[in-house]
């Protein structure tokens, strides 16, 4: 009987060395442990804290010198559609644009003849609350050729050449164009958009 308690005792002696330190001292334990993983990403675990910070620095650091060109220049689509068509392919497009994880404050809608039966119906409770919606700039917002000059940029612009004279989408698509920060989609006939837009698109 006295081997069997100075076995355990040893085996605890042992184990106990690990048990007791191990709750002051686990550290040394756990460090080789985990001192091959950080060894090979020592700086992805230190960068970890610092990963916010630099990551966002980075990429607007970046952004800013990078984009000036394309800032002034958006990426410009068109969407062939008949007049009576453009409407509804103005509204694939929005929604293929939030589908795609695009905000809905992002998008602005312009049309070149019948407003937008959104626009309309905002329209009937008075001006103010039709623009007060503009500056919340928390959803799609629609606006008619006349009234695109008042509103403010928006990352895409989607233009629904849906009627109106040539001369008035001759003015509302370089009006679109300066509203738009990175795509300008234009739906429409295809030849006329490109030559009032003075390149191929």
């Amino acid at each position: 009987m006295p081997l069997i308690p100075e076995e355990p005792q040893i085996h605890e002696s042992a184990q106990g060395p690990r048990v007791t330190p191990a709750s002051g001292r686990v550290a040394p334990t756990p460090r080789p442990v985990p001192g091959p993983r950080p060894a090979a990403p020592p700086r992805p675990g230190r960068p970890g804290p610092a990963r916010p910070v630099p990551v966002q620095r980075t990429p607007h650091a970046a952004a800013k010198p990078g984009p000036p060109a394309p800032a002034a220049t958006p990426q410009i689509q068109l969407i062939p559609a008949s007049a009576e068509g453009a409407l509804d392919a103005a509204e694939e497009a929005v929604d293929l644009l939030l589908e795609s994880g695009r905000a809905p404050g992002d998008v602005l809608v312009v049309t070149t003849g019948e407003p937008h039966p959104w626009a309309a119906h905002e329209l009937s409770f008075g001006d103010a609350a039709y623009w007060a919606q503009h500056d919340a700039g928390d959803d799609v917002f629609y606006a008619d050729a006349s009234v695109v000059g008042r509103a403010a940029s928006r990352p895409v612009v989607v233009v629904a050449v849906n009627g109106g004279a040539e001369d008035i989408t001759a003015r509302t698509l370089p009006l679109a164009l300066g509203r738009a920060g990175a795509l300008l989609i234009v739906c429409g006939d295809a030849q006329k958009i490109n030559s009032m837009l003075g390149a191929g698109v």
